[in-house]
Formats: structure tokens, C-alpha cells, sequence
């Protein structure tokens, strides 16, 4: 950028707001505005190219340096390079301007750490502030308008969120037509194969099925029917359904890839992208799948809701996304292809003949919706997509905007900290770009993907219940839209358990939104549009996708009354037979202390009027020093710390909006005991899992919503100095209504009895004698 970016930046300076937006709109300064000498400038000469439409670009480079008038010169510096292609080129062209941006880089990152004065400027920055934000609003309009990338560091800031314009034509739906999809079959092969394979599709099968009033009738007032069946790798499953006519589904042994009806690339690609996870035991029975991934795609094929509580991101993370987008990605092709041939079938009919038989699509184009938590889970699924839809390393598919793409949604390895010991699964859940705000449309067509594509030209929704939320909005708001949610078939929720720690909130407000009839008609042809979506029974047809580390009453609550689908749903149900309890490494005595609640809504005042008449009075004596108060709800958390100022008790508190100063104060005065009681919030754990040292009372005011976090936090206390082992405490507070968290940490036969029996019970047990 070196000298033409400080020439260009010298002739900004005198041009007003005026002179620059016209030099944006028309590529010339307006001669009103001219400055005029006495004394005449030479004439200067151009020839001009036979074709006057190019850009300014394309000129610039044809005619000699000497031709180039000066407002071309100051064009160009505003100009940004064409968006590259492939990988290649990025890497290419990254490297040719690093020798360039160093100097902005470095003034950058002086700003960001407050070491850089406002008398002490580079040559290369922009002095005026209101200059800088003109070029940059004149940078993201130009890129904005012709589709071209930009870096996405922080100097060039983002003013607004980025939607590709450039590409809309050819992703059109409308436009296309199969023959220029897959030239390399002919339209006679494709109608005598497609005509027998769709009648055994489950994708034709499930869209095409004609529901009737009295069936939907009866889906939302009768009660579902469900039966039980075990599986060799899920285990337990529960399916349910509310039409008479339930099928048992018994899992495949052996997977044969055509009876799958994968979309012809898949077929090929799949076995490769997979080939990492196999083990050598695998590859002899089946080539293609893992036995988890065989039992969750013979589920998700039949189009049937699933929900599948044992998803973690340590052990079979990584499997399960891989299925699920191979399951999105054959919905996706199959859908679009079906639309791009009846388009070719519309376009030879003879004119002013209509025919019904033509509805392929929804209200609005969105057909998948894939809820994850960080931006890193949305770039491995299109990394995941991009390898899915490569059929070779010499063919590769066009990506739109991905350098664009892996610059906000990647991670730079030098920002994470050093020398900081986490567990394994933190180190799995946090690894990447862990920002929860975001939102990105893909579409996919003529084998190509188009990132950032408007949602209403979106095929795939990737996005976190934060980003969905803020552009949903709330009622009374002007600015809000969920019409893109109206015809949505395959709706995936990744890491459930996460929401909880986020908001919960936004999960359940996305729901409430999602299949309703679209307030305006966005350009639909109607009579393209299926009559189930004419209808307003989309919900009936949607399937869900839940995947979960846990079962938690919130998640159930979500699959049992949000999911409506007519194919039925299929849950698993395991037991913990051994809970997290025989993970405590410290000879610790624990009691469970159960309280009496009349129902689910009063648990919440019972528990805090039990624990302050009569666990908090045996805590108050200045022997029971360091105790540690662990509280999974920030609600609940409150109510203690405004109760213990009341009460004008010795304590300090730590949530996770607490300031590192504050942490570390607290810290320090729980392990030197100037402070009896330490509050401390189970979401803080979540995100920090420091170890707090000094405790030698613990008590748990609810059952952890992880179950590892209970044996986490008594082994705690081996933090603790030694001699003081025999004033070791650990109790428990816990209903009837705590079954499944109660489950998951003691075992389900100690918690059958701790339910059926009222007293409290009293557990000595170590890692060594469970």
C-alpha cells in the first residue's frame, strides 16, 4: 500500500464529503467543484478502450501509468483486490501484502494496547477520524455492490453485516435449470432412474405425503403412543408417535450405500471424508460409517425427530457433526435438484397449460436451520460441506467469500493464553472462535457454495440462539424478521447443554417462531409451493435434530412439546448405572438432604427457605470457616447475596460478570479466611474452571447441571493444606423433582432409594472403594 496509499490519502484530505461521494458514485470529481489556477494545466491524453463500460479497475490496468489522470489514481487506492477464487490464491495473496500492511498493523495493535500516542501518527494512517470512516463506509459500499472480499482484521472494521449481492443470478433457484447442473448425464438417463428411485426415497416419501385435517386433528389433541426397543450402540430408545400406524424401526447391520438414496456426489465423497474415523475393526463390516454413526443416520433418514442426550465434544463430537451434515447436505441437493428439473420440465411445456404438479418448495427458500454455539462450529460445517461436495482433489467446488468466511469465523493460534491448565473437555468445548454472536446464510447450487448469501437466497441457516434472537427481535420492535424461519424441514440443535449456560431464553424464543405463515410473500411463485406449507402445517413435516451431553428438564420440554413431526420421534434413554460420585478422589462425607415440594413452580421458594432456617444456621459458627456455596442458578445466586448483605454475613461472591479483580480478591480473602462464605456461581465454573483452593465446607444449594462439575468441586479440596482432612463437609440439597440430576451423580439405584426414602442419606464414598 506504501506510497500510492499515502498519495491517494493526501489528495482525500482536500476533498470534501460532497466531491467524495461523487467520485464514488461516477469515478470523477464534479467539475462545480474544480479548484481553478490561473494558470492553465497541459491537456492531458487518454485512449480510451473499445469497450467504455469497464470498470475503473480493468482500465487502470490497460492504459500506461503516465495516462492515468489523478482522480483514477485516488480511485484506485479505495478500490480493494477481486475476491480470489481458491485457497491458493488467498495464501498468495495474503503474502504480498504483508511487507505492505506492516506499518498499519503495527499502529493497529499499538491502539488496541493503548501504547500508541495521538501526536505520534504513521505516515500511512488517515489523521481525521471522519476521513477514516468515509473511506471505510466507501471500502464496504464498493464491496458490498460487486461482491469483492476484503480482509477482515480489525483495521477495516465492520460497519454492517456482510450479504453477497455479486452472485445472487447464479444461485437463483428461479434461473437454473438441471441441464446446467449435472451436464454429464443426459435428461432421458435422469427420468428413467429418478422414477424408481423416488417412489423409495425417503426424502420423496416424507415431502410428498399428503396429510389430512382429521390427521392433524387428531396429532394436536391425542396423546403420543410409544414403545421401547434396545440398539446395539445407542442403547435404550424411546419411540413415539402419534399416528396409529407406528413402525418399529430395527437398526441395519450393514449399511448398503444405495439403499441410503444419498445424492450422487455423497455417495463418492462420503466414504473419504469419513475414512479418518474408522478404526481397522470397522473397515471390515462397514467401510463408510462408524456403528454410532450407522444407528443416528438409519434414524435420521426416516426423517423422525431424534434426540440424543450423550453428545459430548470430547469423544463423539466430531462423528455426530459429520452425520448430521451429511444428512443436510443430501436434503439440500435432492430438494434443489427437484426444483432445477421442474424448471427445465416448465420451460419446454407449451404455454397457458397449468399443472399441480410442479409443487416442489416452501414459502421461503431456507430449508435447514443448524443452531451451534460458537463460530467455530459453524467453520467446521462448511468445512464439512466443502469436502462433502469435492468429488476429487482436481475438481473442486466454488466457494464464495471464503476468505472473507475464515477470517471472522477462524482463530488466530497466538490469542490463546499460555501456561493455563484446563480439563480436557474445556479445552474440546472452547477450542477456536468461541464468539456466541452470529449468523450466516449459505446456499448451494451447481456445485458451488455461496457464503454469506441473504437469507431469503440461503439454502442452510447456521447460526447461535444469540444471533437469531437479535434478528428476530421482540414484538413492538420495527426492525425484526422471522419470515425466513416459515419453511424450515430440518431443524438441528447442537450442544443443548450450552444454551443453558448461555440463555436459555433464546432457544425458547426461536422456537416460538419458526413455521409461522411469512408475513409478506417475498417474490414466492405460489403455484410452486406445496400445499402443506399453503396449509400452515410445516411443523408437521419438520424434522429435529437434538443433540445433547445431557438430559435436562428443559431440553425434554423442547423435543416433547416443540417437535410436532408426523413420522414420529425417537429419543435415548439411558440410565447412568455409576454416577460422577465415584469420580471424588477425597475421603469425603456427603449428605443429601431432601426438601419437600408441593409442585415443580414451588421448588424454587421451598429450596431458599429451607436453606436459610436450617442448613445455613449450622454453617453460621466461626468453626465452620471456608465455606464454599456452589449455586447453578444466577437467580437463585442473587437471592443468596442480597439475603447475606441483609444479614450483614462474612462473605464474597463470584458470578461470572464478576471483574478479574474482583476474582482475585475474593479468592484470596476465602483462602486466607478473612471471609467465612464464598457464593459462587455454576456458570462461572463453566466458563473459568479455576480451582479454588481453602475450601473445607462445601455445599451444593442444587444438583450441578453437569455431573462431572460435582466430583470437580470436591476434589477441590485436596487443594486444601493437609491436617485439616477430618472437618471435611459436603451437603446436598435435592427433591423428587431432581431425579435425573440426582441419577447422574449418585447411580440410578441409590437414587431409587433416596426418592422412595424421606430421611436424609448419608454417603461415604471415594474413587477407591465405588
Amino acid at each position: 500500500m506504501g506510497k500510492r496509499g499515502g498519495g491517494g490519502r493526501e489528495l482525500l484530505r482536500t476533498l470534501s464529503k460532497k466531491q467524495k461521494r461523487h467520485l464514488r458514485e461516477f469515478g470523477e470529481e464534479h467539475p462545480f467543484h474544480d479548484k481553478v489556477s490561473g494558470r492553465p494545466e497541459a491537456t492531458q491524453i487518454c485512449d480510451l478502450s473499445e469497450n467504455s463500460d469497464k470498470s475503473s479497475t480493468e482500465s487502470d490496468s490497460e492504459t500506461e501509468p503516465e495516462q492515468v489522470s489523478v482522480y483514477h489514481k485516488l480511485l484506485a487506492t479505495l478500490k480493494t483486490s477481486p475476491e480470489s477464487e481458491s485457497e491458493d490464491d488467498d495464501e498468495e495473496s495474503e503474502s504480498e501484502e504483508a511487507g505492505e500492511s506492516e506499518t498499519e498493523m503495527d499502529s493497529e495493535e499499538s491502539q488496541e494496547t493503548g501504547e500508541a500516542e495521538g501526536d505520534k501518527e504513521d505516515e500511512n494512517d488517515i489523521p481525521d477520524k471522519e476521513e477514516a470512516k468515509d473511506t471505510a463506509e466507501q471500502m464496504l459500499g464498493e464491496e458490498q455492490a460487486d461482491g469483492t472480499d476484503i480482509s477482515c482484521d480489525p483495521s477495516h472494521g465492520v460497519i454492517e453485516e456482510f450479504t453477497d449481492v455479486k452472485h445472487e443470478s447464479e444461485f437463483s433457484l428461479e434461473t437454473n435449470f438441471m441441464e446446467e447442473e449435472s451436464g454429464d448425464c443426459s435428461a432421458d438417463e435422469r427420468k428413467s432412474s429418478t422414477s424408481q428411485a423416488f417412489s423409495e426415497d425417503p426424502f420423496k416419501q416424507h415431502m410428498d405425503k399428503e396429510m389430512e385435517e382429521k390427521e392433524i386433528e387428531k396429532m394436536s389433541s391425542l396423546s403420543k403412543s410409544s414403545s421401547q426397543m434396545k440398539w446395539p450402540r445407542l442403547g435404550q430408545l424411546t419411540f413415539s408417535s402419534t399416528l396409529e400406524k407406528h413402525e418399529i424401526l430395527k437398526p441395519d447391520k450393514e449399511v448398503d450405500m444405495k439403499r441410503l438414496h444419498l445424492h450422487k456426489p455423497l455417495e463418492v465423497t462420503w466414504p473419504k471424508v469419513n475414512k479418518q474415523l474408522l478404526s481397522s475393526v470397522n473397515k471390515r463390516s462397514d467401510p463408510c460409517f462408524t456403528p454410532l454413526q450407522r444407528e443416528l443416520f438409519c434414524i435420521m433418514n426416516t426423517y423422525r425427530d431424534l434426540f440424543y442426550p450423550e453428545r459430548t465434544a470430547l469423544t463423539n463430537g466430531e462423528e455426530i457433526q459429520l452425520v448430521y451434515c451429511l444428512h443436510t447436505l443430501n436434503h439440500v441437493l435432492k430438494a434443489n435438484a427437484q426444483v432445477l428439473s421442474n424448471n427445465a420440465k416448465r420451460r419446454d411445456q407449451k404455454p397457458g397449460i397449468d399443472n399441480d404438479d410442479y409443487r416442489d418448495q416452501g414459502l421461503t427458500r431456507p430449508k435447514v436451520l443448524m443452531v451451534v454455539p460458537f463460530r467455530e462450529c459453524a467453520l467446521r460445517i462448511v468445512h464439512i460441506f466443502i469436502s462433502l461436495l469435492e468429488v476429487n482433489n482436481e475438481r473442486k467446488i466454488d466457494v464464495s467469500n471464503k476468505k472473507r468466511f475464515k477470517g471472522e469465523f477462524g482463530s488466530d493460534p497466538e490469542e490463546k493464553p499460555p501456561n493455563l491448565k484446563r480439563p480436557e473437555d474445556y479445552e474440546a468445548v472452547f477450542a477456536g472462535n468461541i464468539d456466541d454472536h452470529f449468523r450466516i446464510g449459505v446456499a448451494i447450487l451447481q456445485k458451488s457454495m455461496r457464503l454469506y448469501a441473504p437469507f431469503y437466497s440461503s439454502d442452510i441457516i447456521i447460526a447461535s440462539p444469540l444471533g437469531m434472537r437479535t434478528i428476530i427481535g421482540a414484538e413492538g420492535e420495527k426492525k425484526r424478521d422471522f419470515d425466513f424461519l416459515s419453511s424450515i424441514e430440518i431443524l438441528i440443535i447442537d450442544q443443548a447443554d450450552i444454551y443453558l449456560m448461555q440463555n436459555w431464553e433464546h432457544v425458547l424464543h426461536l422456537m416460538k417462531h419458526i413455521n409461522l405463515l411469512p408475513l409478506d410473500s417475498h417474490g414466492v411463485d405460489f403455484s410452486r409451493v406445496r400445499m402443506l406449507n399453503l396449509n400452515n402445517w410445516s411443523k408437521y413435516y419438520r424434522q429435529t435434530l437434538l443433540f445433547s451431553a445431557l438430559q435436562d428438564p428443559q431440553i425434554n420440554s423442547i423435543f416433547n412439546k416443540q417437535c410436532f413431526n408426523y413420522m414420529g420421534q425417537v429419543a435415548v434413554r439411558n440410565i447412568p448405572q455409576i454416577g460422577s460420585i465415584s469420580h471424588v478422589v477425597v475421603q469425603l462425607p456427603h449428605v443429601f438432604r431432601r426438601l419437600e415440594a408441593e409442585n415443580l413452580t414451588s421448588v424454587i421458594d421451598t429450596r431458599f427457605q429451607f436453606f436459610i432456617d436450617k442448613v445455613l444456621p449450622e454453617y453460621r459458627d466461626a468453626i465452620m470457616s471456608h465455606t464454599l456455596i456452589y449455586v447453578p442458578s444466577y437467580f437463585d445466586y442473587v437471592r443468596l447475596r442480597n439475603y447475606f448483605k441483609k444479614e450483614d454475613l462474612n462473605f464474597v461472591h463470584i458470578c461470572e460478570y464478576t471483574k478479574k479483580a474482583g476474582i482475585c480478591r475474593a479468592r484470596r480473602f476465602f483462602l486466607k479466611g478473612e471471609k467465612q462464605f464464598l457464593l459462587l456461581t455454576e456458570r462461572f465454573h463453566f466458563y473459568k474452571r479455576y480451582t479454588i483452593k481453602g475450601i473445607r465446607n462445601l455445599i451444593f444449594y442444587e444438583l450441578p447441571t453437569y455431573s462431572h462439575f460435582y466430583s470437580e468441586i470436591c476434589n477441590m479440596m485436596k487443594a486444601t493444606d493437609s491436617g485439616m482432612d477430618a472437618t471435611w463437609t459436603c451437603t446436598v440439597l435435592y427433591s423428587k423433582y431432581d431425579a435425573q440430576k440426582l441419577a447422574a451423580i449418585v447411580g440410578i439405584d441409590r437414587t431409587a432409594q433416596m426418592l422412595q426414602s424421606k430421611k436424609n442419606v448419608h454417603l461415604f464414598i471415594t474413587g477407591e472403594n465405588e
